[in-house]
């Protein structure tokens, strides 16, 4: 089945079945292992859901912004910030990321399943644009398998870690972590690509 990943998607996603434990979920493990060792700095969590991993990221010190497509999404993730203490350290967005241009570039872009109306692969190459010379680049996604793909998850949303890399120019980046892993949540069974990229800082004049 082809999902077109529209705002009327996510708002139907956000306001079924799967909203309470989406809305309260916890960090995504892939983004505490590959950002702990990062100064903090300006972040962009693209996709931003309820807000486990922009808060994360606030009470670890970066400035936040949080940008979703679903209203639901963000008013969950808003009161999760102000309960956790860090509401002023995080801007949250209501933006379709298949259109929306941020202002200014960060120091870390990180996305998380997140699936707009647009190519996977493509979405990938807007969010890198984001990331400031010296930045990190950390994208979470689904696996794909070839003949299958994570239950639930449409195939058009899932990648191979070596698609995301091919499209990361050598003479940009620098590709720290390039993996595709496996773990198990709650018995089920979970199939990650994980890319984490450093933008290479601009040269003097």
């Amino acid at each position: 089945m082809t999902h077109s990943f529209d705002k009327d998607y996510w708002d139907q996603i956000w306001h079924g079945d799967r909203a309470m434990s989406m809305g309260t979920s916890p960090a995504n493990p892939h983004l505490i292992q590959h950002v702990g060792d990062l100064t903090p700095g300006s972040a962009l969590d693209a996709g931003c859901g309820a807000g486990a991993e922009a808060i994360w990221l606030a009470r670890h010190g970066w400035q936040v912004t949080g940008a979703e497509i679903a209203a639901a999404a963000l008013e969950t993730a808003a009161e999760r910030a102000r309960a956790s203490g860090v509401a002023e350290r995080v801007q949250w967005v209501q933006a379709d990321l298949s259109g929306w241009e941020p202002e200014s570039t960060y120091d870390l872009v990180t996305t998380h399943y997140a699936h707009p109306a647009m190519p996977q692969l493509e979405f990938y190459d807007r969010i890198s644009s984001w990331v400031a010379p010296g930045g990190t680049l950390l994208i979470v996604g689904h696996l794909h398998h070839g003949h299958g793909h994570d239950h639930g998850t449409p195939a058009e949303a899932s990648v191979r870690a070596a698609d995301i890399t091919a499209r990361l120019d050598a003479g940009v980046w620098e590709i720290d972590t390039a993996e595709e892993s496996h773990r198990s949540m709650n018995g089920t069974s979970i199939h990650d690509v994980v890319v984490r990229a450093r933008r290479r800082p601009t040269l003097a004049g």
